[in-house]
């Protein structure tokens, strides 16, 4: 017998870890799982934000919670996992959103800018993973892990220069198929979310050096990604209605990685 829609989209009696959640597109990905019934562990390195992204939560009737740490540090991440589970006794939902970019020619890009990069934007995905698996999610027999790649890992660019950012989200784009494939026995799913070009803290330079009509134009639908763009693909990856659905790369761009604009 089929399960009616609305419930294979209910996340009631869920929980969800939410690294990067404390702003822009962790934010908005943690209040559509929230809204769908999750509870809410949100980590990010400053106290202050998440105190403040917890109260928008919670304003809208979301049961959120916070844990400040550096996702570059290994025994921060761990502690983060440690103090979710003790919390919430499971972890059924691991976003991995904690990020950084830098924009420097190839050429001159600094080694540390490019470890700093490396280690949030990759290795920090597989140590959360990690922990989360073992503590939670291989234990249960059951996981939904979400990595947030990005449309620069699945091309490059000739007017944007982020070699460790794209090189980091192609890795991104290898780690969630080669890990749905090894993990899949395990009834634990791993897929990706390719963002284009949304308004955030770490998207400002470039929407300020090309502006938001010239990105848009580069569009298939003429528009850059607003508050709301990322809710139903997370909340799909998340939740029942995407069990069968796993290694995947979903690209939520508004078309551009669809057509080629050099």
């Amino acid at each position: 017998m089929s399960t009616p829609v609305q419930q294979l989209f209910d996340l009631t009696g869920r929980y969800a870890l939410v690294t990067g959640g404390s702003r822009g597109l962790g934010l908005q990905m943690a209040e559509a799982l929230g809204e769908a019934g999750a509870k809410i562990m949100l980590t990010s390195r400053k106290a202050a934000d998440l105190e403040e992204a917890v109260a928008e939560l919670q304003a809208k009737g979301i049961d959120a919670r916070w844990i400040a740490a550096d996702a570059s540090d290994p025994v921060q991440i761990q502690r983060v996992v440690d103090e979710t589970m003790e919390r919430f006794g499971r972890i059924d939902i691991l976003i991995n959103n904690a990020g950084a970019t830098w924009g420097a020619p190839a050429e001159d890009h600094p080694l540390e800018a490019w470890d700093k990069v490396m280690n949030l934007n990759v290795r920090s995905l597989f140590l959360f993973a990690q922990a989360v698996a073992k503590a939670s999610m291989i234990p249960n027999r059951s996981g939904r892990i979400i990595n947030v790649a990005s449309i620069a890992g699945l091309a490059g660019s000739l007017q944007m220069k982020f070699i460790a950012y794209g090189t980091s989200k192609g890795a991104a784009v290898n780690f969630t198929r080669t890990l749905a494939g090894e993990w899949g026995p395990y009834g634990i799913t791993v897929n990706a979310l390719a963002p284009g070009f949304f308004p955030s803290k770490m998207t400002r330079g470039v929407l300020a050096e090309f502006g938001v009509d010239n990105l848009a134009a580069m569009s298939p639908l003429r528009r850059i990604g607003d508050d709301d763009d990322l809710k139903g693909a997370v909340l799909l990856f998340a939740s029942a209605a995407g069990k069968h659905i796993t290694g995947q790369i979903l690209a939520v761009d508004g078309g551009v990685s669809s057509v080629h604009n050099g």
